[in-house]
């Protein structure tokens, strides 16, 4: 039987980012494209982007896929692909940092947020991980309407395009 892939397996798979022309009715992303492409990124690419996030920043999954959507001069970015690439990012940071990589050198996941600045329940460890990471950096996490959320996140947001080398 093979061997389970790690999260850093995932990861590092080789994938690269296409672009999808001609986007489906009624596919993620269709409504939103307007007629125009989409990318379905990678998970390293996903990946690289979030590692430029600074300490005490925090960005949406659609922060993300605007960079992505922008990075590649597209409509959109795939809303699925990106979330479950970004979930790879944080389960292949988790696997290092139980190899013992320090949290300096890991993909700083905990600062990816939902929509209206909630936390996301299925990355690593849940919201509860989320937030302790989040408020070791100085970032406030409180209730919001039943679930964690960080209520300046648009302050919080990066002053440039975090696509840019």
């Amino acid at each position: 039987m093979p061997k389970k892939k790690s999260a850093i397996d995932h990861l590092n798979n080789g994938r690269e980012p296409h672009i999808i022309h001609l986007i489906p009715p009624g596919a993620p992303g269709y409504a939103e494209a307007k007629g125009g492409a989409m990318v379905v990124s990678s998970p390293a690419e996903v990946d690289a982007l979030i590692r430029r996030i600074e300490p005490g920043e925090v960005v949406t999954l659609d922060d993300l896929r605007a960079a992505l959507a922008r990075r590649h001069k597209v409509a959109v970015a795939c809303p699925v692909s990106t979330a479950i690439f970004a979930n790879m990012a944080a389960r292949a940071a988790e696997e290092r940092r139980q190899r013992g990589v320090p949290q300096a050198e890991l993909t700083p996941w905990w600062r990816v947020l939902r929509k209206g600045g909630f936390l996301n329940p299925k990355l690593p460890g849940g919201v509860e991980r989320q937030a302790a990471l989040l408020q070791n950096e100085g970032v406030r996490v409180s209730p919001l309407r039943k679930q964690l959320a960080v209520y300046d996140y648009e302050t919080r947001r990066p002053d440039r395009h975090i696509e840019e080398a």
